[in-house]
């Protein structure tokens, strides 16, 4: 058995929107199913203690392999990354579970596709959970061309634009990238935040002063995953931010169901401040803050993520 079948439930598959979809089942199903949406560079496996504890609790939780991640397929075209395709693959799974509605709980860029199915599935959206990341209008340009103008070349979604070059620099050492990237906040990480993530893997030395989040079991279900499906699907998300912000025009910035945005005090990447004007677009919105926790917020701090999330759906959404 491997590490994966120790700790996850068994994985199951689901052919839609044109790919085969990785996805991962805990809880009695009936009801409206809490679906998470992971970030990068993370996967399912992320939400290991959410679906073993809420699952526990009495919820059907789902946590897929995204588009390009895992075990899901990974599609040549970067513009089979966009957007539209990211949520149209949620409303598959939906479609392939015989489920109208669900909660979407999301974690960095998961968080950013969560806030959107209300937008561009309002009918398929019973809830919103943001965990780190929050609500982000659109923006009044091209943010690539945004991010190019204020922070150069060197910003690192500016930097992913290059095909192949990112991919190349983090999948030349996966077990260093992980370490790298999966460690809890510290005074010797402060440094290296100045630094673009693609240099700062490059130039990473561990430290005794790290704080891993991960045990070496678990940080080789990373290292596997990523030797199988690469970092390529990943940062094609990124390549797409151009495509996504021109073909968003026709959506209105606001969430009408509820909601619940949680942050982590230390998150370095998506601070709390960020979600200080959420109030404006979202009009049933909740707010719970984790301390002493970065950006990694439901490895860092499971327990605490799940009581919050049970307290709020038990609440909003009761069995």
């Amino acid at each position: 058995m491997t590490a994966l079948q120790r700790l996850m439930p068994p994985v199951q598959y689901a052919e839609l929107n044109g790919i085969r979809m990785a996805f991962y089942e805990a809880g009695p199903r009936g009801g409206i199913p809490v679906i998470f949406c992971h970030g990068w560079p993370d996967l399912a496996f992320s939400w290991r203690h959410q679906l073993k504890g809420m699952g526990d609790a009495g919820r059907w939780v789902i946590a897929p392999d995204q588009r390009g991640y895992g075990l899901t397929s990974s599609p040549q075209a970067v513009a089979d990354f966009d957007m539209q395709h990211l949520t149209d693959d949620l409303i598959g799974l939906l479609d392939h579970l015989g489920v109208e509605k669900a909660i979407w709980c999301g974690h960095d860029w998961g968080g950013l596709i969560a806030w959107q199915m209300p937008l561009r599935h309002p009918g398929r959206t019973a809830g919103v959970i943001g965990l780190n990341t929050p609500f982000i209008p659109r923006l009044s340009r091209d943010p690539i061309a945004l991010y190019r103008e204020n922070l150069g070349e060197d910003m690192y979604i500016v930097y992913f634009q290059k095909l192949g070059e990112p991919e190349a620099i983090f999948e030349a050492d996966l077990e260093k990238t992980f370490r790298f990237n999966l460690r809890r906040p510290n005074a010797a990480m402060t440094a290296q935040a100045r630094e673009p993530i693609y240099k700062a893997v490059a130039n990473y030395v561990p430290s005794k002063s790290d704080r891993p989040i991960l045990n070496d079991e678990e940080l080789g279900v990373y290292v596997d995953m990523y030797r199988h499906s690469g970092f390529r699907g990943g940062i094609n998300w990124y390549r797409n931010f151009t495509r996504n912000w021109e073909n968003s025009a026709h959506l209105v910035d606001r969430v009408d169901v509820p909601s619940l945005m949680v942050m982590a005090e230390k998150d370095a990447v998506l601070p709390p401040s960020m979600t200080d004007r959420m109030g404006k677009y979202c009009s049933d919105l909740e707010k719970a803050l984790i301390l002493d926790c970065g950006h990694w917020t439901q490895q860092e701090k499971p327990e605490e993520v799940n009581r919050i999330f049970l307290d709020w759906l038990n609440r909003r959404f009761p069995r």
